[in-house]
């Protein structure tokens, strides 16, 4: 039976009508809602914005977009923190991969000294840095680990998915990484990590690529159903 009340998404990044990714997730947003009959109210929240008086609790789920570096990087950082602590559904796809990983360096493995290459690009330990080969407005193919959410949204484990993305996981500090509860969960042909998820969290997944691209050629993305699906499970 279809929900009448709306679950309350925060869009976490910097809004530009001119980014690719930004056109399109309003529309799988829509288009996710209709599919799995949850209504769906969505709200930008720019990051110089985000802080501890944030009132992140009034939402049921976090996305944390594409388009980075962030106008204020702590800011993303703080509200993926909260979803990670606070057990609250996200999704974070490009930039917010990037930064999924950064949160969860700093505040899960400690490493107070963790950075994201693109804007401190000298630093020792930038557990973020630039691809061996860039995936500017490309598709190409990811084989996701049987089992995990991810799988279990597209119901398959192996896709094709649109990337616009210069930024990955540093390969010396990707064994440290996944160490804990933080999982591979995406690979792409060569063996890159391209998606990852929390072993200790209802729904918490990352990926390098942008799956809400789909929605501009009129294509569910099953990923946006799943964080739905998972926010209404939360809420009830």
């Amino acid at each position: 039976m279809a929900s009448t009340q709306r679950l309350r998404i925060a869009l976490i990044g910097d809004y530009d009508p001119q980014v690719t990714a930004h056109q399109a997730i309003p529309l799988a947003l829509d288009m996710a809602a209709q599919h799995t009959g949850h209504p769906v109210a969505f709200q930008w929240l720019a990051t110089e914005r985000i802080d501890a008086s944030t009132p992140l609790t009034d939402y049921d789920g976090v996305w944390c977009v594409p388009a980075s570096p962030y106008r204020n990087l702590d800011g993303a950082l703080w509200a993926i923190r909260f979803a990670r602590e606070q057990q609250r559904p996200f999704l974070g796809t490009c930039g917010g991969f990037q930064h999924a990983l950064l949160e969860y360096a700093r505040n899960v493995l400690d490493w107070a000294d963790a950075e994201h290459g693109e804007v401190a690009p000298d630093a020792p330990r930038a557990v973020v840095t630039p691809l061996t080969c860039t995936l500017v407005e490309t598709v190409d193919r990811i084989h996701l680990a049987e089992g995990s959410l991810i799988a279990d949204a597209y119901a398959t484990t192996d896709i094709q998915e649109g990337y616009r993305c210069r930024y990955g996981v540093n390969p010396a500090f990707e064994t440290q990484l996944l160490n804990g509860s933080l999982k591979a969960t995406g690979h792409d042909g060569m063996g890159d990590l391209r998606a990852i998820e929390l072993s200790d969290h209802p729904f918490f997944v990352a990926t390098l690529f942008q799956p809400e691209r789909a929605a501009l050629a009129g294509i569910l993305p099953p990923l946006v159903s799943a964080l739905i699906k998972a926010c209404a499970r939360n809420r009830a």
